[in-house]
């Protein structure tokens, strides 16, 4: 392994970045410390803190090549169909991107940053763009509802698909339902979507729960 003479900075904090990432592959957030990825990138482990700010820093990422890795699968989806076909190829690339490598999607919800730091903004814009995406596609189905409707649509349907996906891949989807996640997703979507539109076609109010 290479020592910090034939890396440039840059180097380095690639090779460390992709050694974390490879560890939480590998055993999870639980298998990670200075330790091992100073094994593996054949530095010490003090050389890591003098890259990255802390361990969580270095976690965040980790992170966001996640979080773009599912945003380019999201940008590169065919803009063809109807709204509900829209928001439906969504909500399974969606679950087949954190499928592919469950470790890796689920340690965005398992690490939780230290309350003396807070989330850069950097991240948070990552995870608005996401969200955005799904906003875009709902907008058509709210149509002439007050304007924060897509916007609350598109994180209702977020946190229920990933309910699903999170069961999908810890495993424990199987100890509630014999449906696989693909059709629990499709129908949580469609159903959700259906009302929606009626909903829109009524023009019912809604009561605000929240902004």
């Amino acid at each position: 392994m290479g020592r910090r003479s034939e890396h440039t900075p840059d180097a380095l904090r690639e090779l460390i970045i992709e050694a974390c990432e490879a560890i939480i592959s590998e055993d999870g957030l639980a298998g990670l410390s200075a330790r091992e990825i100073a094994k593996r990138v054949g530095y010490s482990p003090g050389t890591i803190y003098n890259v990255f700010d802390s361990l969580d820093d270095l976690i965040l990422q980790v992170e966001a090549r996640v979080l773009d890795g599912l945003d380019a699968r999201l940008a590169a989806l065919k803009n063809e169909g109807s709204a509900d076909d829209l928001v439906l190829t969504l909500a399974r690339a969606y679950l087949a991107f954190t499928t592919e490598r469950p470790r890796l999607w689920n340690l965005l919800f398992e690490h939780h940053l230290p309350t003396t730091m807070q989330v850069p903004a950097w991240y948070q814009h990552k995870l608005d763009q996401l969200l955005e995406r799904v906003e875009t596609v709902v907008r058509p189905i709210v149509r002439d509802q007050d304007a924060s409707r897509a916007r609350i649509a598109a994180r209702v349907l977020w946190a229920g698909v990933h309910g699903i996906t999170s069961l999908a891949t810890t495993g424990k989807l199987s100890s509630i339902t014999s449906e696989d996640a693909e059709a629990l997703v499709d129908d949580l979507v469609l159903n959700y979507l259906a009302g929606l539109s009626r909903q829109a076609g009524s023009g019912h109010k809604r009561i605000k729960a929240f902004g």
